[in-house]
């Protein structure tokens, strides 16, 4: 055994024995005959990934730009809209082109995945690699990550659609159901809403089941005025009337009104009390405002007028002449010695013949 491997050990040491020129050739034509026999492949092989390349580049570049022009061409729609009478109240034209832009990024993202990934695949097609392991693996752990982020899912598709639908933008104010407010910030996932006392909501998309706008299309301004029964009715809708013609003309209400300020009729007729209803069409998130307005005008209208809304300080009762009496007190029963109450209160005397 030590034989064994001290002979190992010198031949371990040994230099490897030179190479002749016979074996150099041999090697060398053996070489060049396997690369004269796979250059032909290797060839193919660049060429078809090169191409896959380029066949991919060129198709992301054109549906990128396609994309590019859709949007200029609906920025340019806006722009136009915006120019005519109405186009600053019906349409917004940097929330439309800031829209435009967060679904043109969507889908220009979405189509470099899909271009870049099916020419990735195609590209280690072309190497002779087996695809269907790889795809299998990529189909079960698409499943595996679809069930444990559904709902990451659920808050995306939400968000696409609701801005391709142009539900809402930033500055609207809504009822989200879950939380409502004026919109500050509009994601692919979340909401966000900052609410009447300044707290600021974060709302997943997936759970918006509804949404109530308050700033589209136009609001509704609507004010009660509660006065006597007593007071003529055709005096009090003239009076208003009078208001709306007046709030119709000044500004900026003019531009805030969309319709003619009208007295609706008589909601409510009591014993003591009759209620008018007073309602107009207004721009959108103005209603409140006008609704003050209105209600400004009308208390200064009727205290002009000299009617009373029910809640006001009381009348001042008619001036009389005071009775002197009111302040004598009643006459009593003990100012007379002979009254029986006198009589009975005073002490009995003693009999005169007590002594004898």
């Amino acid at each position: 055994m030590t034989a064994f491997w001290s002979s190992a050990l010198l031949d371990a040491d040994a230099s490897p024995a030179p190479v002749t020129l016979d074996e150099a050739a041999k090697r060398a034509e053996s070489a060049a005959g396997w690369v004269e026999e796979n250059w032909s492949t290797w060839l193919n092989t660049g060429l078809r990934i090169t191409l896959i390349l380029i066949v991919a580049l060129v198709l992301r570049m054109l549906v990128r730009r396609a994309l590019t022009k859709l949007i200029a061409r609906m920025n340019r729609s806006a722009q136009a809209v915006e120019g005519t009478a109405l186009g600053g109240l019906l349409v917004n034209a940097e929330r439309r082109r800031q829209r435009s832009e967060a679904i043109g990024s969507v889908l220009r993202s979405i189509a470099s995945f899909l271009i870049l990934g099916t020419a990735g695949l195609m590209i280690l097609g072309a190497f002779q690699i087996d695809l269907a392991p790889l795809l299998a693996s990529a189909g079960v752990a698409g499943v595996a990550i679809g069930f444990g982020a559904r709902n990451l899912v659920t808050d995306f598709l939400s968000g696409v659609f609701m801005i391709m639908e142009d539900q809402y933008g930033v500055g609207d104010s809504i009822d989200a159901g879950v939380a409502s407010g004026e919109v500050i910030e509009v994601g692919l996932r979340v909401t966000k809403l900052r609410g009447d006392n300044g707290e600021i909501w974060y709302v997943r998309n997936g759970e918006i089941k509804r949404i109530g706008n308050l700033s589209q299309g136009w609001a509704t301004a609507a004010v009660d005025v509660t006065v006597r029964s007593s007071e003529d009715l055709d005096h009090v809708k003239a009076v208003i009337g009078e208001v709306a013609d007046d709030l119709a003309k000044a500004e900026p209400w003019n531009e805030q009104l969309w319709g003619p300020l009208e007295t609706l009729g008589l909601t409510e007729v009591l014993l003591d009390s009759m209620t008018f209803r007073v309602s107009a069409k207004t721009m959108p998130g103005k209603a409140l405002g006008v609704e003050r307005e209105v209600r400004w005008r009308i208390k200064r209208a009727f205290d002009e007028a000299g009617i009373r809304i029910v809640g006001g300080l009381p009348q001042p009762a008619e001036e009389s002449v005071p009775d002197p009496t009111a302040g004598m007190a009643a006459p009593s029963a003990f100012s007379s010695a002979v009254s029986p109450q006198s009589m009975a209160a005073s002490p009995i005397p003693p009999p005169a013949n007590l002594s004898k």
